[in-house]
């Protein structure tokens, strides 16, 4: 069921500890995932073969309002949530209110941080953290015209 897939922090927390026991390697990655498209499910397939357990974090709403142009997000973070959970590749997404994810990195200490190949690994939010706890960074490479943005963009410009 989708809905068990998402967790508050703790939940989450407690759930790494114990599959930590099994050396099970951990990735995260986080994104606001604002009109999921192919390149989200590439990006998330991709972040899925550097471990054996995949965490997504969402920007909640009210995140996506501070880092993203006005009309953002066009998807509630109730609904991303869902479909990002609804992925075979995502073992368990959870949602985070801050600007940048930096307190659920430090909060589940990832043994793989993963982005996108629009983020230069010196800007990565948490990779010094990730990489100075024997953890490895992973940019993902972009796949060029798949973006929510030239979605929205193309949506406006389209008339019906």
């Amino acid at each position: 069921m989708i809905q068990n897939k998402i967790k508050k922090i703790d939940e989450l927390k407690s759930i790494i500890d114990t599959e930590r026991q099994s050396k099970k390697r951990i990735v995260f990655t986080n994104g606001c995932f604002d009109i999921l498209h192919a390149g989200h499910v590439k990006y998330l397939e991709d972040a899925k073969k550097e471990g054996e357990l995949l965490i997504v974090a969402i920007n909640s709403d009210a995140s996506v309002k501070k880092i993203k142009e006005k009309g953002r997000p066009v998807i509630g973070q109730d609904d991303r949530a869902s479909v990002v959970a609804a992925l075979e590749s995502v073992d368990y997404v959870t949602i985070f209110d801050e600007e940048t994810p930096i307190n659920v990195i430090k909060q589940l200490m990832p043994d793989v941080l993963v982005k996108g190949g629009d983020w230069d690994e010196k800007n990565i939010v948490g990779a010094d953290l990730v990489k100075s706890n024997k953890g490895k960074v992973v940019v993902i490479p972009f796949i060029k015209g798949r973006a929510t943005s030239a979605i929205i963009d193309k949506i406006k410009k389209t008339q019906y």
